[in-house]
């Protein structure tokens, strides 16, 4: 069963589909050997120099071998970013076991923003992967699932920290805060550590205010009623 909010493998095309669910260990770990090698390859020749043959040869298999795991590129980066969005997801899953209704908002937005650029640290050629989940149709679902799944969550994480608007409202808000963050994390993590900072500090002042004001007038509207 897949979880609720991760895309249904079965719906995925057959060319996107792993050659089959390896099993044995040695399996499972050359299967995150493809993944692994075709991140740092993505990060280092990008999309469009990137090819099955390339990466058997970066694995030390043939191209036969490969497509017992995977049968293209496309499928790679699918896996690739699949468990990317299950990382998201697990950060999301842990940020609901926050007090975060005991928490300041500046404090709340400081500790948000730092926790999730974790994901986006971690993750290998963290730009061309996002780019090509936009761009290529194959992964594209992967794209709109992501931005379904932190819109969902942070609506909910929203009025937890005060902001007490109708569903569509936080909907609203929780899309604009996704669109500031995702871009702007994917820029942290691709400049040096004195301009990241900077940057990464001009997004919380940005997410601040934006949240800061939805919060007062919530805060006024409950002290009219």
């Amino acid at each position: 069963m897949p979880s609720r909010n991760q895309p249904d493998q079965n719906a995925a095309d057959n060319h996107l589909t792993p050659r089959h669910d390896p099993v044995q260990q040695r399996s499972r770990e050359r299967a995150q050997r493809i993944i692994d090698v075709t991140g740092e390859l993505l990060e280092r020749v990008g999309f469009d120099d990137l090819n099955t043959t390339l990466i058997a040869r970066e694995v030390g298999i043939s191209v036969g071998s490969l497509y017992h795991y995977f049968p293209n590129k496309h499928a790679i980066l699918y896996a690739m970013a699949s468990q990317w969005l299950e990382g998201v997801e697990a950060q999301l899953d842990e940020i609901d076991r926050w007090p975060l209704e005991d928490m300041p908002l500046d404090a709340a937005v400081e500790r948000l923003i730092d926790f999730n650029l974790r994901v986006y640290r971690r993750q290998k050629a963290m730009l061309p992967l996002v780019q090509a989940m936009f761009s290529v149709p194959d992964l594209r679902e992967l794209d709109l699932h992501h931005d379904e799944l932190v819109i969902s969550r942070m609506a909910a994480v929203f009025r937890r920290l005060g902001i007490r608007k109708h569903l569509n409202e936080r909907g609203r808000i929780a899309r604009l805060y996704l669109e500031m963050t995702h871009s702007l994390y994917l820029v942290v993590v691709n400049q040096n550590p004195q301009r990241a900072k900077r940057t990464l500090s001009d997004l919380k002042l940005m997410c601040l205010t934006l949240l800061q004001r939805h919060y007062q007038e919530s805060r006024e509207k409950a002290s009219d009623s």
